[in-house]
């Protein structure tokens, strides 16, 4: 329970399929907003710390969400910002025990859900976790950094034609700042 993430009511099961019941939040999120362009400077850093808090918040409490993306933060219109989906959340465990490993749970891209994949969205993985290796709380400090390069500049820090170029350009190359 934070002011800053959207509140989790449950976890249910559907048909074999797990899921979570979460707070509905009204507003626009930060993909939509960023379509227009950057984020005066103002704007930037209110949002920013308020996403940094969100962070802080679930890092403290074990968890680290690995899919921080401008999809997955709500701009309410009492400019009040929610960090949703931590439907790709992982609990920070013992990576020394069997199954410890957040890189050993189930995997995604944006495409869809297979298993061993790569999780979460190309652009704003961390190379760790784009190379499928162990991830703790810094993934989520990567993304951040993305995201708040994204909200200044109004352009992608990685992007590439498909998954696979945007993976290689997280891995391999260069930010252009």
């Amino acid at each position: 329970n934070h002011p800053n993430i959207a509140g989790i009511h449950g976890i249910h099961e559907a048909d074999g399929t797990p899921f979570l019941a979460m707070e509905l939040v009204a507003g626009q999120d930060l993909q939509q907003r960023l379509a227009g362009g950057a984020l005066p400077l103002r704007q930037t850093l209110e949002v920013a710390l308020q996403i940094a808090h969100a962070l802080e918040a679930a890092h403290e409490s074990g968890v680290i969400h690995r899919d921080l993306k401008p999809a997955n933060v709500k701009l309410t219109d009492d400019h009040k910002v929610k960090v949703l989906d931590f439907g790709l959340a992982k609990a920070l465990s013992d990576p020394t025990q069997p199954g410890g490993s957040p890189s050993m749970s189930p995997t995604m891209t944006s495409a869809g859900t297979v298993a061993g994949m790569v999780l979460g969205t190309a652009a704003y993985m961390s190379p760790e976790q784009a190379k499928g290796k162990p991830v703790d709380r810094r993934a989520d400090i990567w993304a951040f950094g993305v995201v708040l390069h994204e909200m200044l500049t109004g352009k992608r820090l990685f992007h590439g034609e498909s998954v696979s170029e945007t993976l290689a350009a997280v891995i391999m190359g260069e930010p252009d700042l």
